[in-house]
């Protein structure tokens, strides 16, 4: 198998990172299924993908037959089966939960063809955790994908010790066919590349909060003004979700036993009143305002 055998991609999870990925397939020219179980998640998918094409046209980002091509390429479905039917590629867009993740993997080794790449866009599980519940541990890999999808340009493509070589090279081919810039990390690490840099920077930003050294908006401004970064780590959790950053941090306590991975009181008090960021319209900072 090569890349020019992958026609046809399987998205699973309509949430803010899948309906983007599936967005993003379909406008390169693949035949793209997104699925998910919440049929209110995929009205809003699909009122998204309804509004960002015509959009990109009156930018002129997309020609109108460019628009209408993605579109056609593009469907959705409450269905896994449906999804994966054909699928030469599936990329697992759901929460960062080992249990449920090995579940559904467990579903697509047997609903999904036999020459299909199972990757997941886990943004902190290893691929290893969730490989073992398939019988082709081989097409297993994380493809990760940034927030916003349609914007980032790099995708981490990690390859575990049972990811074979023709699964992590066709992996790091399709960022290039979704003009994406790839980087292959030949062994898995917690936190994979990126996200392990900015794990150490966020926990120090954390600590300086809590205790009481500098304000939310302070600390974001010197990493902004001073280290040249484009926001600062209480925005870009605002962005990315409170309730995301909630859900690893207690993934990996449960893991490891290690209290120092605990969420922070400070991000624990917001989640409890459900102010998870942009998509609350209150998180580290106060978004109800803005139109």
């Amino acid at each position: 198998m090569n890349i020019d055998d992958v026609k046809n991609i399987a998205v699973l999870g309509a949430g803010n990172m899948g309906h983007q990925i599936s967005t993003l397939c379909a406008i390169k020219g693949y035949k793209t299924t997104c699925m998910d179980v919440s049929d209110e998640i995929l009205k809003k998918a699909e009122a998204f993908v309804d509004k960002y094409l015509p959009g990109r046209v009156e930018k002129e980002r997309l020609t109108k037959e460019q628009a209408k091509k993605a579109r056609e390429n593009l469907t959705f479905t409450s269905s896994l089966e449906e999804a994966v039917k054909d699928a030469d590629y599936v990329i697992e867009a759901v929460l960062e939960v080992v249990d449920l993740k090995r579940k559904i993997f467990a579903d697509l080794d047997k609903m999904a063809p036999s020459h299909a790449i199972l990757a997941t866009n886990s943004s902190y599980i290893v691929s290893s955790r969730i490989a073992d519940a398939t019988s082709r541990p081989e097409k297993v890999v994380n493809l990760h994908f940034f927030n916003p999808a349609l914007v980032m340009k790099l995708v981490e493509v990690v390859q575990g010790p049972h990811t074979s070589d023709e699964t992590a090279k066709i992996s790091m081919a399709l960022c290039d066919k979704l003009e994406k810039i790839g980087v292959h990390l030949k062994k898995e690490v917690e936190g994979f590349l990126l996200n392990r840099i900015f794990r150490a920077i966020s926990r120090e930003a954390m600590w300086i909060l809590e205790m009481g050294v500098a304000s939310v908006e302070d600390i974001d401004k010197a990493c902004v003004f001073g280290a040249g970064h484009p926001m600062g780590p209480f925005r870009l959790n605002d962005l990315t979700g409170l309730d995301l950053s909630y859900t690893m941090g207690m993934e990996a306590f449960r893991e490891t036993g290690d209290r120092s991975l605990l969420p922070s009181p400070r991000l624990v008090e917001h989640c409890i009143k459900g102010e998870y960021g942009e998509k609350t319209g209150k998180g580290w900072y106060d978004y109800s305002k803005q139109s």
